[in-house]
């Protein structure tokens, strides 16, 4: 099975196993739009809400992949981002740790109705057009110089480096309860003019304020 049924098959099971308190109530099915989106995003941020057994069926990075590209239906970029048929570009920094789970996850999808593209960077003066980076470990060293940049281009950042939110980044991915989950600086966003979706804030691990001091 490739990793892109592979995902799907995860978003299957995330339907079968999710709790009963994490079910949306039969009540929502009459107020039609508010339903459909209701169920879009559980299927977005299915991971999310995955028992550790269903999790299992996917690598960590699989996971991780399917997040990076369930990030950007729940983030608003400057309307001078992407500029008319630009394709969304999911980009990542240092060492790929993804090599082709990444395409095999955006293969085929869309997100705002552009294309996905996937980018392999050597620096952060290469970011200019990407609007999710993903920033390897490899580049720990080199953080604070990372992140004062992508400050300034607009980008969601998103990495496992260990407190990455903490220190300035924007989405970090921890292991949390058997499980991969996420933590959110909020005030990192606002400073890089990006907007998030309420409904993702809602799921997160953890949301911090303010941003911190880079480091």
């Amino acid at each position: 099975m490739d990793t892109l049924n592979t995902n799907r098959t995860l978003s299957a099971s995330s339907r079968r196993e999710m709790p009963a308190d994490k079910k949306w109530p039969a009540r929502f099915s009459r107020y039609g739009p508010l339903a459909r989106f209701l169920v879009a995003l559980a299927l977005a941020l299915y991971i999310a809400l995955l028992p550790a057994a269903a999790q299992t069926h996917a690598t960590e990075l699989q996971v991780k992949a399917a997040y990076l590209y369930n990030f950007g239906k729940f983030v608003r970029w400057p309307a001078e981002t992407n500029p008319g048929a630009s394709p969304f570009e999911i980009c990542v920094l240092g060492k790929d740790p993804f090599q082709s789970i990444l395409e095999a996850t955006v293969t085929g999808e869309s997100i705002d109705g552009k294309s996905i593209a996937v980018k392999r960077l050597a620096g952060v003066q290469e970011a200019s057009a990407c609007n999710i980076l993903f920033i390897s470990s490899s580049e720990e060293l080199r953080l604070k110089s990372i992140l004062a940049a992508t400050q300034q281009l607009s980008i969601l950042t998103v990495s496992d480096i260990p407190h990455f939110a903490e220190r300035g980044g924007v989405i970090g991915f921890l292991w949390r309860e058997e499980r991969i989950r996420f933590e959110v600086n909020l005030g990192a966003a606002e400073l890089s003019h990006l907007a998030l979706s309420s409904e993702l804030l809602k799921v997160a691990s953890h949301v911090i304020s303010k941003a911190a001091p880079q480091a």
